[in-house]
């Protein structure tokens, strides 16, 4: 079997070295390792160039990260076997590359995506890790994910020739979605592949260290699959997609009801404590701390976010505020019939250049 990586890449240099480094250390050498250097003003080909890598060094592309992924793929991965797609700040457990070649003999394979997890310290990235747990645990408690993440799977490369082969498109990946990994996976799954969460494989990625930068993250993920989603239309693939969408939206909206009843009772001076009074909180405090017992590396950091519930339950409410804002950047792209650049948008918050 024929596995190819391919790494795009965009001002990486901090981070590009130890994720060749830990497909370097795999268990099953991979065949090849692209690393596709898109528009990069820093240091990265530099770097990846001392590694045994083959480095695609490209112009700033106009579709980004699809269209370098596209690019490698129809120069060296067209006829893999198993094509490994990795962000250049992820670093993979050594036994990854075997585990998916052996994953990639189930029946119907279309991919295979890692257990995300973030290691770096601070309040934000300690509440994305605890995202990706209890997102990593739907996966694998339905048997099935709609998302095979770019920064971190594999892809059989028969299913990426079949969607390559649609007219809308130069190669697996689309120029159309902002969310490119979500139209990929949805596209394989309607074309009657599995796809999986793996259960041996993890990940580790960076987080985003600020408020600023994961609204800017958010917004270009949730903006980009609610115009999928649009595209898409309700259908037997996409109905979880959209209820999840309303929890999203009724978790913030229940928490804001809870919150004016008892400052109502307050100014009312009518505010008596009864024990069902406190359902809500408890509820959202227990379905919380289930997630944060699953957090893999979690300390007693993780869990007191958990016990004093502001912090979490924050980030539940700021959820809720990128949700109704995407909303309300799909009205403004039909209204002004202009698109955003939602790249340009998330790199102008981590502050990296576009």
């Amino acid at each position: 079997m024929e596995v190819t990586v391919l790494v795009p890449a965009h001002n990486e240099e901090q981070t590009i070295g130890q994720t060749i480094e830990s497909l370097l250390a795999q268990t099953r050498q991979p065949d090849q390792i692209i690393i596709i250097a898109n528009g990069c003003t820093d240091q990265t080909v530099e770097v990846a160039k001392k590694y045994p890598v083959i480095v695609m060094d490209l112009p700033r592309l106009e579709h980004r990260k699809s269209e370098a992924m596209n690019r490698g793929w129809n120069l060296y991965g067209r006829d893999s076997d198993l094509v490994v797609s990795m962000d250049a700040d992820t670093v993979l457990v050594p036994n990854a590359i075997e585990d998916w070649e052996k994953e990639s003999w189930k029946r119907l394979f279309g991919g295979s995506t890692s257990k995300f997890t973030i290691r770096q310290p601070g309040l934000w990235c300690r509440l994305q890790k605890s995202e990706y747990a209890y997102n990593i645990q739907q996966g694998l408690n339905h048997g099935w994910t709609n998302v095979l993440a770019g920064a971190g799977s594999a892809f059989s490369g028969r299913a990426l020739r079949e969607i390559a082969a649609r007219d809308d498109r130069e190669g697996p990946w689309s120029y159309e979605s902002a969310v490119e990994d979500y139209e990929l996976t949805y596209r394989l799954r309607e074309a009657g592949y599995k796809t999986y969460v793996s259960t041996t494989i993890r990940a580790y990625t960076d987080g985003m260290k600020n408020l600023k930068s994961l609204w800017g993250q958010r917004m270009k993920w949730q903006t980009g699959t609610l115009q999928d989603l649009l595209r898409f239309g309700v259908n037997h693939l996409t109905i979880r997609d959209w209820f999840s969408q309303m929890l999203n939206l009724l978790g913030p909206a229940i928490r804001a009801l809870w919150v004016m009843v008892i400052s109502l009772a307050l100014y009312l001076d009518a505010l008596t404590l009864a024990w069902w009074g406190l359902l809500v909180p408890i509820l959202f405090m227990a379905i919380n701390l289930k997630t944060a017992l699953r957090v893999p590396y979690k300390d007693k950091w993780d869990i007191l976010i958990v016990v004093l519930i502001i912090p979490i339950e924050l980030l539940a409410c700021i959820r809720g505020g990128w949700i109704l804002a995407s909303w309300g950047e799909i009205l403004r792209k039909k209204i002004t019939r202009k698109d955003r650049d939602l790249w340009a948008a998330q790199y102008k918050a981590e502050g990296v250049e576009a």
